[in-house]
């Protein structure tokens, strides 16, 4: 047997990137998939998902003899999570495992952030993972239990300049999560937290990620700088992670093998969060001639 046959799971977030990685993942290990995401939107600095994306990750399921329910949703709406849930409870059966991985981000300058902006990065990043897990815990109670895994990031436990909206976001998400492992523990529902490094994903792809993997400021850097994620890494050889080694966590976390694990912030960085800067190792050993 896989590790998630007979299950269901929902992915917010699950057009492209570490969202989809998440659904194939879990198609891969039996699991029935309920995915969503929303329509291209204009009001970022960065190309978001499109339908034409969720059907990819759809054809991808299904090419793993996956059976999966797509939605176009937002999870700023809780009429998308709610009906994605009920559609996917009647022709699943129930609902066992929840990955709110749904976010988004811009970069800013402290003042210079746009109100509608912070207000946008929150409304998706924290107040999108609580419509989430409103929509999918009386099905995860009906059930007997299961697991919801929130995704918050590296930034959930350090500062970091140009996008402190974000960083707000990604720690606030943390403390929810584990006020909702407190509050549904008791109804069999486990809730844990993911924590990215730097990750290989379009949401990275452009100006704002150039900068961030460079270190220059805004607008200095360029495509090639997003090599400089190794420097965030103690492992040899390790840059940008990919979308799979979340997955992977997602995975653990998701299924029965962490059935004892509530409440943990799961760091997937290459090491990051032990080191108090960048790994000055590797960047001496880069400059060595």
């Amino acid at each position: 047997m896989k590790r998630m046959d007979g299950k269901v799971a929902l992915v917010t977030g699950a057009a492209r990137g570490m969202g989809r990685a998440h659904a194939i993942r879990l198609a891969e290990e039996g699991a029935d998939i309920l995915a969503i995401d929303c329509p291209p939107d204009s009001g970022l600095p960065y190309a978001t998902g499109s339908s034409h994306d969720l059907q990819i990750t759809v054809k991808e399921v299904e090419a793993l003899g996956g059976r999966i329910i797509a939605h176009e949703g937002d999870v700023r709406k809780q009429s998308s999570l709610d009906n994605l849930v009920a559609d996917g409870v009647k022709a699943f059966g129930g609902l066992d495992v929840a990955v709110a991985n749904a976010g988004i981000w811009t970069v800013h300058p402290f003042h210079d952030i746009p109100e509608d902006e912070f207000t946008a990065v929150l409304d998706v990043n924290i107040t999108g993972v609580w419509r989430t897990l409103k929509a999918v815990t009386p099905a995860l109670k009906e059930r007997g239990g299961g697991s919801i895994i929130v995704t918050s990031s590296g930034n959930g436990v350090e500062g970091s300049p140009h996008y402190a909206h974000y960083v707000a976001s990604k720690h606030g998400v943390i403390g929810l999560a584990k006020s909702a492992a407190l509050e549904f523990g008791g109804d069999g529902i486990r809730v844990n937290i993911l924590l990215p490094g730097p990750t290989d994903t379009p949401a990275l792809d452009w100006q704002g990620g150039y900068d961030l993997c460079s270190g220059k400021g805004p607008g200095q850097g360029v495509k090639e700088d997003l090599e400089g994620a190794k420097y965030w890494s103690v492992l040899r050889d390790v840059g940008l992670l990919p979308p799979r080694a979340m997955s992977e966590a997602m995975l653990w976390l998701a299924s029965d093998e962490s059935r004892w694990t509530t409440g943990l912030e799961m760091h997937v960085d290459g090491g990051h969060t032990l080191m108090a800067g960048l790994n000055m190792a590797k960047m001496a050993a880069d400059q060595t001639p």
